[in-house]
């Protein structure tokens, strides 16, 4: 009963051994994958990947915060139309990127625009928010909506006390067995709020090797670990949240 609720199965690096990879997470006990889209072209092959996989991968679209920097305000209505023309079950990556990012207000803008959408919709949303922390808030306080996922959340003790209180769900990354900010996000955080991800082929909890699904039973021996609960039961809270946000529709 393992999810892996943020992985990005369409990266090129796993272009030659994505059956291997599928696989191997099914033998691991995988019975999600959500994979995420970051541009046009990640979309259409997020879509065929779902397809061909259709028994583990549900497709989340988006725009990456970046990557909405390098389209027009009408490119980026264009590709939100373009997805809401595919009827989602799940929308993102999307969000703000402080650290890499050169235009804000692109970036704004685009989050918006998806946040709205999800509403819309009534769908769970991925966020990322790397060095943006605080103004993601505070755009999630201006449109509110119950279904919003956190992805990596990296924001400060009292960003994550708030972001509680507006509802969020924190999905965390298998790098958890060597990050004690993921360490300390799971002390704080009701385990009914918590997911599980890897965010694949990155933050790989294995040094110098490719991060994949399967690995997300990181996740759930860190998080059994922290609430002083079994594995076994981990897993089945934490599917439990997952089929509420993603499985019944």
């Amino acid at each position: 009963m393992l999810i892996d609720v943020h992985a990005h199965l369409d990266d090129p690096v796993f272009d030659k051994d994505l059956a291997r990879v599928i696989d191997d997470a099914k033998k691991a006990g995988l019975r999600l994958i959500i994979s995420a889209g970051i541009n046009h072209d990640s979309n259409l092959k997020t879509l065929e990947i779902a397809k061909k996989y259709k028994d583990l991968v549900l497709p989340s679209l988006g725009l990456y915060p970046i990557d909405a920097e390098f389209l027009t305000k009408e490119e980026i209505d264009n590709e939100i139309k373009f997805i809401a023309s595919k009827k989602p079950k799940v929308l993102g990556e999307v969000g703000l990127d402080g650290k890499y990012g050169k235009d804000m207000g692109k970036q704004e803008y685009a989050f918006r625009k998806f946040l709205f959408l999800a509403k819309k919709l009534d769908i769970p949303i991925v966020i990322h928010a790397r060095n943006a922390e605080h103004k993601v808030l505070k755009i999630l306080e201006e449109i509110n909506h119950n279904k919003v996922i956190l992805h990596c959340f990296t924001g400060n003790k009292s960003l994550i006390e708030k972001a509680n209180k507006l509802g969020c769900y924190f999905s965390i990354p298998s790098i958890i067995c060597r990050d004690q900010h993921f360490q300390m996000l799971v002390s704080m955080i009701n385990i009914h709020k918590l997911l599980t991800e890897t965010d694949s082929p990155v933050l790989s909890p294995f040094p110098n090797k490719k991060n994949e699904p399967k690995n997300v039973r990181e996740c759930i021996h860190w998080i059994s670990k922290i609430k002083n609960i079994t594995p076994e039961e981990t897993k089945k809270i934490i599917f439990m949240t997952a089929q509420k946000l993603f499985l019944k529709r």
